[in-house]
């Protein structure tokens, strides 16, 4: 069985596993009312998609 000849330091284990980092949120507008949304999903202000009405929209 191989055994590693020196331990790996904290630097080289880091600089290794930069690329593992979680993928930023997207956040674009609504192009039905403005407000900022996730894309490929219904804005939570008017309900909106694709540009049909697709839930009843937020009373606030």
């Amino acid at each position: 069985m191989a055994v590693p000849k020196r331990r790996t330091s904290k630097r080289r284990k880091r600089a290794r596993n930069t690329h593992k980092t979680a993928p930023a949120i997207v956040i674009q507008s609504c192009p039905q009312c403005g407000s900022a949304k996730r894309p490929h999903r219904v804005c939570a202000e008017c309900g909106y998609y694709a540009g049909e009405q697709r839930v009843a929209a937020q009373e606030a």
